[in-house]
């Protein structure tokens, strides 16, 4: 995909997590719209996945650590073709199988359940270092929430990515500095991000988490580093792409009424419209 198909894409992967969250009447929309030009590059330029083939031995592999933002990775999923994208609207409901946080058994294209802050990164690692042990040629991505980073678990995975020189791994940190009690500063502060990882001997790339021209630039740079996991500290807007969500804490895990929800479609119908007139 060109620039502005991953553009066009994310819009719809925003609008997938909004109406799912919706659906729902509960559920994470903040989080997942922070996250959205992530999860569209990961999954429509950067990994090697096949909806039609979804535990093809060679595919490279994804963890969600922060499970919350489910709604986000499943608009994802569908949008790529793994499920179709109407059963958004079944998110947490009784009988479906998009539960309120990623199910490996359940749902088409997971690697990993997840939901547990902390514990994603360590299956990662666990993939990546299988990958070595077998001589494959998969790589393995995870994502985690900035306040999730808060959690010792993390620090003792990034020690063993280090120690192992996990090339084939790469961390995505998506920093919209906000969790579910406030600011991550105000909560536990976790700064300076970069200089953490680069003491637990990890490649760091700092960038606009939104800028898709810096997130090719920044996985293609993983890809030609060598004897060193890569982290990405992601620099991202919480509640991305709908005007009233957006640096809004209160949107960490709520969902919007029937009247939030016209606004939000509509900013986001928006964005679309301008993409189209690109």
């Amino acid at each position: 995909m060109n620039k502005l198909e991953l553009m066009k894409m994310a819009n719809e992967v925003r609008k997938g997590a909004i109406t799912a969250v919706h659906s729902a009447k509960s559920g994470h929309p903040g989080g997942s719209l922070s996250a959205a030009d992530i999860y569209t590059y990961l999954y429509f330029e950067e990994m090697n996945v096949d909806p039609k083939d979804p535990k093809k031995a060679d595919r490279d592999r994804f963890v969600l650590s922060k499970g919350h933002t489910a709604p986000g990775y499943y608009a994802t999923l569908a949008n790529k073709g793994f499920f179709p994208v109407e059963d958004l609207t079944t998110l947490r409901k009784v009988g479906s199988y998009l539960q309120g946080h990623p199910d490996m058994k359940h749902i088409p294209g997971v690697d990993m359940s997840s939901g547990s802050l902390g514990q994603g990164i360590s299956a990662a690692v666990g993939m990546a270092i299988s990958a070595k042990l077998n001589d494959a040629s998969y790589r393995v991505y995870t994502l985690l929430g900035d306040g999730e980073i808060q959690e010792g678990q993390v620090w003792e995975a990034a020690m063993l990515a280090g120690h192992r020189k996990l090339d084939n791994l790469v961390v995505i940190v998506d920093n919209n500095n906000l969790q579910i009690d406030g600011t991550v500063e105000e909560v536990n502060s976790p700064y300076p991000i970069d200089k953490k990882f680069e003491a637990f001997n990890f490649h760091v790339i700092n960038i606009d988490g939104h800028d898709f021209d810096a997130i090719d630039a920044a996985f293609k740079e993983a890809r030609e580093i060598k004897g060193q996991p890569t982290a990405i500290i992601a620099k991202t807007v919480k509640g991305k792409g709908v005007s009233f969500m957006e640096n809004q804490v209160s949107w960490h895990g709520s969902a919007p009424n029937d009247e939030q929800y016209a606004v939000a479609m509509a900013d986001l119908e928006k964005v679309g419209e301008a993409l189209c007139q690109k």
